[in-house]
């Protein structure tokens, strides 16, 4: 979905990338001011306990035969699939989608099936639908929902019509006689249709320009949900908030409209001497060697019948979209259609295959200036490259932004951006919705149960694509682009933090209070992964570790432990103290420096430095010393100083009097108590 906010990324710090992987592991210190015996209180500190954090029973689940203990699928690994079929009309005056899907669905699991559960979302629209009841929202005038005409089964041989419930979103189809495992196959007929909501009712709507209007197309036919090793049949109904669990599979799809129509999907369009003119076809082959835009439909040809084949009836526009979750498309008549060529470099470390692909935008002539979506297949070009590059090749034929009535939001190969963007809001958002594709289409976590994994995943990478394009036109990455919340990432998130009605990262998409939803699924989970990369392992070991992460998983289905467990495993680094403060609890930091004592009385011989942990969490701790002789050290210090206690104390060979001592001096922390980060000789700053 679309970041409402934006978040820093600053790549110089004092705490040098990579420099906190000369001190984990063991508390034995050198100091660059010889800093060298360090003692350790072993009291617990009121409002500390080090067990809670350092917990040796977190994550202690062990391995299976379908998820391997160092985060990897296991040599069981399995997933079903699904395969779609589809064919659907779009009448532009009833608005209203009639279809037809055909799913080929694959029992890969070692169980028997004797039903099967697809998802409905259309039915979120029903006057009484759960999610309408839950949003506590009557005043809402579309009432909307899917109506199924006919289910029919293919099944060993035989066909029938099986009986079948719909609930709210869902729909459970009892068969006559169980799936076999380990490869069992049955084929599911279902004709339906619903009308299409217009802008405001979720992630499918139409909306008028001057030139006609523009329809957004998602969620438009019946789809499988997915039967996995960690739940069985994932049957969370879909409020509104809540994404998507899907699996992999296929499709092949067909969308009938008015012949003035332009439509762009995902995929690869299979008959284009059908759909588009000469010249048309011409001018997209022309884009698949420019990287610079080149009009397919400019702005001086909206509405001219040239640029149909036919001015008069429907046509048919075919597309094939392989290996993915799912498959959406967006028509109008009103649409400039723009596109340049993609190149993708072989993604750092690798060799992979640095194939080509299209970049496309669509948009009205409102859009349609230079400060706008005029360069809208420019920042689709650049995103698509750089997180290509970054972390792992596209691999879609396509990347097609589509500006119209869904203000962001995003499928394989195709993303829908409000048609009213422009500037840096239109980079950001577009980068946010096109890095989805690496989280969560190709890495296909569950985002209704655990919706960080791909928005926070997603607005992590975006901190830096925002750093490499066009030389940082648009950076850093600011997250109060949206909400002016102050400079500070780590700082501007303390509020929230504190605030009682905050829920843990970890917490079904739909429990979270929509104040919150951004603020816990996109910013804090970036913001922890900032920190990992930054502060705690560097560049080199977080992005090898998180490189493994997105080819392991790729076209898989990774839960949170398998994502710790390969952070874990590849980086070398027992991180299961960050996961659990920051991911699974809600603890809060507060470091804080206690005291400073002269050895013997006297500043020349050296000082004890004192620090206190006073909240749950923990972090390394940079501490900054000034003396009055104007020199200045750093003392860096591992996070296992707080594994047996609250409170440590270190010798600093200071030569002088000492006029400050920092904690966290960068503010790179979410300290929710500066008051007692700074010493001086007369108290606390």
């Amino acid at each position: 979905m679309k970041s409402r906010f934006l978040l820093s990324a600053r790549r110089t710090l004092s705490v040098r990338a990579g420099g906190w992987t000369r001190y984990f592991g063991f508390a034995l210190l050198l100091f660059a001011f010889a800093g060298t015996a360090s003692s350790q209180q072993t009291s617990f500190k009121e409002g500390y306990d080090p067990h809670k954090v350092f917990d040796p029973n977190f994550d202690d689940n062990g391995s299976t035969v379908y998820r391997s203990a160092n985060g990897a699928p296991g040599p069981q690994y399995w997933q079903n699939r699904s395969d779609y079929k589809i064919a659907a009309t779009l009448d532009t005056t009833a608005k209203t989608i009639t279809g037809k899907v055909e799913i080929t669905y694959t029992n890969n699991s070692p169980d028997e099936l004797p039903y099967v559960w697809l998802q409905l979302e259309q039915n979120q629209l029903e006057e009484n639908s759960r999610g309408m009841l839950s949003a506590g929202n009557p005043s809402r005038k579309f009432v909307g929902g899917e109506v199924i005409n006919s289910v029919t089964v293919e099944q060993n041989g035989k066909t029938f019509n099986p009986k079948y419930i719909v609930s709210d979103t869902r729909m459970q189809i009892r068969l006559l006689q169980a799936m076999k495992p380990k490869g069992g196959k049955i084929r599911i007929l279902i004709a339906y249709s619903f009308v299409v909501p217009p802008t405001g009712y979720g992630r499918t709507g139409w909306m008028y320009t001057k030139n006609g209007t523009i329809y957004d197309i998602a969620q438009w036919y019946p789809r499988m949900e997915v039967y996995d090793d960690v739940n069985g049949w994932n049957s969370l109904p879909f409020l509104g908030a809540g994404e998507f669990y899907l699996d992999y599979g296929d499709f092949d799809y067909s969308v009938t409209v008015p012949a003035d129509q332009i439509v762009v999907g995902g995929g690869t369009l299979e008959n284009p001497k059908e759909v588009l003119t000469k010249e048309e076809i011409k001018r997209l082959d022309e884009a698949r060697k420019s990287d610079k835009r080149v009009y397919i439909v400019s702005p001086d040809e909206i509405g001219n019948p040239k640029t149909r084949p036919t001015e008069k009836g429907m046509l048919t526009w075919h597309f094939k979209m392989k290996n993915a979750r799912d498959a959406v498309w967006a028509c109008s008549r009103a649409f400039i259609w723009d596109a340049a060529r993609i190149n993708l470099p072989p993604q750092a470390g690798s060799s992979t295959s640095g194939k080509k692909s299209l970049a496309e935008s669509v948009y009205p002539i409102e859009s349609a200036s230079d400060s706008a979506w005029g360069r809208s297949t420019e920042y689709t070009k650049a995103a698509i490259e750089i997180f290509s590059k970054d972390w792992f090749e596209y691999p879609y034929p396509a990347a097609i932004n589509v500006a119209g009535p869904v203000g962001g939001m995003e499928y394989p190969g195709i993303v829908f951006c409000w048609w009213g963007m422009k500037g840096k809001v239109l980079w950001a958002v577009t980068a946010h919705e096109l890095g989805h594709n690496w989280f969560p289409m190709i890495v296909g976590s569950n985002e209704r149960a655990n919706a960080w994994m791909d928005e926070g995943f997603n607005t992590f990478i975006d901190i830096y694509a925002s750093d490499e394009f066009n030389h940082g036109e648009y950076a850093p990455k600011r997250d109060n682009e949206f909400d002016p919340v102050g400079k500070n990432p780590a700082r501007d998130i303390v509020p929230y933090l504190l605030s009682p009605e905050s829920q843990p990262i970890m917490s079904y998409a739909d429990a979270i209070p929509g104040q919150y939803v951004h603020e816990l699924e996109y910013y804090k989970t970036a913001l922890g992964l900032y920190m990992l990369r930054e502060y705690v392992l560097g560049h080199d070991r977080f992005d090898y570790a998180f490189r493994n992460y997105i080819s392991r998983w790729a076209f898989k289905h990774p839960t949170p432990e398998d994502f710790f467990r390969t952070m874990n495993d590849a980086s070398g680094e027992n991180l299961n103290w960050f996961w659990k403060e920051w991911f699974v609890k809600n603890y809060k930091l507060d470091q804080a420096v206690d005291s400073v004592k002269y050895i013997d009385g006297d500043p020349a011989k050296g000082a004890l430095i004192t620090l206190e942990n006073k909240d749950q969490m923990v972090m390394p701790v940079t501490v900054e010393v000034k003396e009055s002789n104007g020199k200045t050290g750093r003392v860096n210090l591992p996070v296992e100083i707080w594994e047996r206690s609250g409170v440590f104390t270190f010798r600093y060979n200071s030569t002088s009097a000492i006029n400050s001592v920092i904690v966290d001096p960068d503010k790179v922390l979410p300290d929710v108590n500066a008051s007692n980060n700074v010493w001086t000789p007369g108290g606390r700053k």
